[in-house]
């Protein structure tokens, strides 16, 4: 190794750090909110870069169809709450929202999918239609667990993760996809050049972050999420609404990973079960953060991915193992350093 190579191996890194921080603020979030850990992150990962990638192709993605299930499956158990509770007030705004738009967007997928169109509005597209499977599957599979152990609903994660993997499958088929590049170009900076595509990932992945700090540091749904993160039955006895600080969190975990997914898929050639592995190394990242600090997991999953990079150079056939690895020392570490604190509900 020579410092160029090292410079190009230490710039994939940085690259694949990004979007691994990204997905590990994500499960930070779920789990602080909901107690939730949330395996299927990476499955979202593959939706948006699969998605973006079919529209690109002029074909109509699977997700549009998906998303009307979703939402008629929502309408079904709001309907039984209404006759549960005799109170049919809640019913029209989830008609709209989970009938009639996710309808209206497959009509709008099938007229307007075609190889012609913009790239940007094909992404602009894909996000709307992956982004309310969020709240969706927040009220179909985690509300009515909202109460239950943290184990209860790892393994129901476990279970949306191989569903969610078998709709990929059905959806997209066996092979891989890529899409065009956002931005085309290269750059030099110091001693290394980079492609434009490297740079607007890097550059995305900075404002998202951002994005999301501002966003709990100054509005007042981002508070309610942190007053839920610290105490949830707190935050319930100042009129804070758990199941909308649960909803908003898991739309916030599907855009980040829809966003991460799109960010790839022109770098990376992306498969219907890509996105697991590509999840598991953002879990990582939120594990050196002990899955409460965002600052530290994203820090931690820039770490994965520069190590993830230099491995497959020294030892390509075992940088999985290597990346993975890294979760023991953590483990020990944090067994030793944290005390035992039982749950508060």
């Amino acid at each position: 190794m020579d410092f160029s190579i090292a410079l190009i191996l230490l710039q994939d890194g940085i690259v694949n750090g990004a979007i691994y921080a990204l997905l590990g603020m994500a499960l930070v979030l779920v789990f602080t909110v909901t107690r939730v850990i949330f395996i299927p992150q990476g499955e979202f990962v593959a939706f948006g870069a699969l998605t973006l990638a079919m529209l690109v192709n002029g074909r109509v993605p699977g997700t549009a169809y998906l998303l009307p299930l979703l939402g008629a499956m929502v309408l079904v158990l709001e309907l039984l709450r209404a006759v549960r509770i005799r109170n049919a007030s809640a019913l029209p705004k989830v008609l709209v929202t989970c009938v009639v738009i996710p309808l209206a967007l497959l009509w709008l997928t099938k007229a307007y999918a075609g190889p012609e169109n913009s790239l940007w509005l094909n992404m602009l597209l894909a996000l709307v239609l992956i982004i309310p499977m969020g709240p969706m599957i927040y009220r179909i599979v985690y509300q009515p667990l909202a109460e239950a152990s943290v184990l209860v609903l790892l393994i129901v994660s476990v279970a949306v993760h191989f569903a969610l993997t078998g709709l990929a499958l059905v959806f997209f088929g066996a092979e891989g996809w890529r899409t065009p590049a956002f931005v085309s170009g290269q750059f030099t900076l110091g001693a290394a050049t980079w492609s434009a595509q490297s740079l607007f990932v890097v550059g995305t992945c900075a404002l998202l972050i951002v994005a999301l700090a501002l966003f709990f540091g100054k509005t007042l749904y981002g508070r309610a999420l942190r007053a839920t993160a610290v105490n949830r039955r707190g935050a319930r006895l100042v009129g804070i609404s758990t199941t909308m600080s649960g909803s908003l969190t898991f739309t916030l975990a599907v855009a980040i990973g829809a966003m991460s997914g799109m960010l790839i898929a022109p770098i990376t050639t992306v498969y219907y079960d890509t996105g697991f592995l590509i999840g598991l190394k953002g879990f990582v990242g939120a594990i050196i953060g002990g899955l409460v600090s965002y600052p530290i997991a994203a820090a931690g999953a820039v770490l994965v991915g520069i190590l993830e990079a230099f491995s497959s150079f020294w030892a390509s056939a075992y940088k999985e193992v290597i990346v993975f690895t890294l979760i023991i020392p953590v483990l020990v570490w944090r067994s030793f350093s944290s005390h035992h604190t039982d749950d508060e509900e």
